[in-house]
């Protein structure tokens, strides 16, 4: 399973988090470096058009580890709200489409 670690003592801010996620999902140079935009860019990661690094089979998921996630839950709640909300999100949207959930979140 293809796994993203995202380190939680690092972002401290949204701009650390759109900087920790551009460079650890592969986001292209014109991310918008908000919510929508990175939703946008999770939502691409069964197709071909290079929103991220990674191209998941139809079966496969991308496991999502935020390390140090009590820190982070400390220091910028709203933003470990705003991920579990938008992974959340994201899977819905692969399951109107009659797609399998591709995002799993691990908090550590």
């Amino acid at each position: 399973m293809p796994t993203v670690s995202l380190n939680g003592e690092a972002i401290t801010n949204w701009e650390a988090f759109h900087n920790e996620s551009q460079r650890m999902f592969g986001f292209p140079d014109f991310y918008g470096r908000n919510m929508n935009a990175w939703v946008d860019c999770m939502s691409y990661l069964r197709d071909d058009d290079n929103m991220s690094l990674f191209r998941l089979k139809p079966d496969e998921v991308l496991r999502i580890e935020v390390q140090h996630a009590d820190f982070l839950r400390k220091q910028a709640p709203e933003i470990l709200d705003d991920l579990i909300f938008c992974i959340e999100a994201i899977n819905e949207r692969y399951a109107d489409y009659g797609e399998k959930p591709a995002l799993e979140l691990i908090l550590r």
